[in-house]
């Protein structure tokens, strides 16, 4: 049976960036919406995240743009102790629950469709019947699936693993019912990080995790991730820093080596240079737990889980004494060459400032509604690449800044960052009075470093790129 629907924007996926792309559509435009989604209920992929996970940012500017997160509330204990509160996954889950059916199924202008997926040409089907449904779209087609999101408890591991190996997913550590001799964390990302935070915290010592890092990773220091004016001195002086870093910086080396003096950057081992960055945010309680671990494994890959011996890509060790491995080698997001966001019809949601996908989907939906010329649209959201290696963070720090300083001269654009919790900073530098210096002697640095720096880093983008070709 095939049932016959009527849209202005055809949105596929109803996780964080499909949301955060409706609200603002809702918000700004009189179009009518329609919703789908594989999942039984919206949320995405925080659907089959980890028990115990939270988010990685400050819930401030996390969600939609019309509907508050966050409680307003500092950490009291643990090891975001100080810091904006993270919301956990089960708050994000109730939130999106909450939004769709407290916000826009009310408003008689979004339609929501779970348990179907998308096949092509504006049109899907039920996951649970031989339903189709043709879709006529009055304006557009929205791909808020773009950044193909993978979590553990989906991840099927490129690795092979012998039957008589004891292999879990992160997803399953808290149903362990004994513990075991030694613990094998496979993945030395943020999912890698919170299994290995979570052990520690469940009083495992810390001799008996085996850690497998094929790279070491640059993290970013939450402290410098607080959007309230109670942390202006640390949020916008790492700005300022990383800023004058760009500025003075001789070499990609040298840059380096002044953000993490400066605090902007942080690594687990302060004697192995990263070669990765993928955004990861982390706090200083949670950095200091994390050196615990001194059984760092770091031959690359696994090949294999055998019987016996455990194969990398640069060499083998044997299977310790009861050992449990525990999987978290799913990549957050897959890396993928970009695309126009807007193209004949089709908007392609993709990052347009890094590490914020949610803002990103707010921005370009604010776009849309705001602008009818393609060029133009596509002016305003040059995409950002996903970060991957560790000079990406030169990539998408030159990328970041041109975009900030192409919103910046577009009439009526920097009030509407102003006035978008999402975007976190942007009202927080403008709100600064007068009367205070400190602060203004901060945004002063950023200013007065601002054009050395962008110069410097266009610099270190060719290095980075003639690196490449060659």
């Amino acid at each position: 049976m095939t049932i016959q629907l009527e849209t202005d924007y055809l949105i596929i996926g109803a996780g964080a960036v499909g949301l955060a792309f409706a609200d603002v559509l809702l918000t700004e435009t009189d179009a009518t919406i329609t919703i789908v989604d594989k999942h039984h209920k919206p949320g995405g992929h925080w659907n089959d995240a980890y028990p115990f996970v939270t988010l990685h940012q400050p819930s401030a500017f996390y969600g939609v743009s019309s509907k508050e997160l966050s409680k307003g509330r500092t950490a009291k204990i643990g090891l975001n102790k100080g810091l904006g509160e993270l919301a956990t996954g089960d708050e994000v889950m109730s939130y999106f629950g909450d939004l769709m059916r407290d916000h826009f199924l009310p408003s008689g202008r979004v339609q929501y469709f779970p348990m179907c997926e998308y096949q092509a040409d504006h049109q899907f089907r039920s996951l649970l019947s031989d339903t189709t449904y043709q879709v006529n779209v009055a304006k557009k087609l929205v791909d808020a699936t773009y950044f193909g999101t993978s979590v553990p408890s989906t991840h099927t591991p490129s690795y092979k693993i012998a039957e008589s190996a004891n292999f879990i997913p992160l997803n399953d550590l808290p149903k362990l019912e004994h513990g075991h001799q030694n613990y094998f964390v496979i993945g030395g990302g943020k999912t890698g990080i919170d299994a290995v935070v979570w052990l520690l915290e469940n009083a495992v010592d810390p001799d008996k995790i085996s850690w497998v890092m094929p790279r070491d990773a640059w993290l970013i220091n939450r402290k410098n991730t607080q959007p309230s004016d109670e942390f202006f001195h640390t949020t916008i002086g790492a700005q300022a820093v990383q800023m004058e870093a760009l500025a003075q910086a001789e070499s990609i080396d040298d840059l380096f080596d002044r953000l993490e003096t400066g605090g902007v950057l942080m690594r687990i081992d302060e004697s192995v240079k990263p070669q990765m960055f993928h955004g990861a945010t982390i706090s200083e309680l949670e950095l200091e737990e994390l050196r615990k671990v001194k059984n760092i494994v770091r031959m690359g890959r696994i090949k294999e889980i055998g019987d016996t011996e455990i194969e990398f890509e640069q060499g083998s060790m044997p299977v310790p004494t009861d050992t449990i491995f525990i999987d978290c080698s799913a990549t957050a997001v897959t890396l993928k060459p970009h695309v126009p966001v807007f193209h004949q019809g089709t908007i392609t949601v993709q990052t347009v400032r890094s590490f914020q996908p949610v803002f990103s989907a707010a921005l370009i939906a604010h776009i849309e509604a705001s602008y009818d010329d393609e060029t133009k649209q596509n002016a305003l959201c040059t995409v950002i690449p996903l970060p991957n290696h560790d000079t990406d963070w030169i990539l998408c720090t030159a990328g970041q800044m041109f975009n900030q300083f192409v919103w910046t001269q577009e009439p009526g654009l920097k009030e509407w960052l102003i006035d978008n919790r999402l975007d976190g900073f942007t009202a927080l530098m403008n709100n600064v009075d007068e009367s205070e210096v400190e602060k203004r002697q901060i945004i002063g640095r950023i200013r007065g470093s601002a054009e050395a720096a962008m110069a410097n880093v266009q610099r270190f983008v060719a290095e980075i790129h003639s690196q490449a070709e060659s």
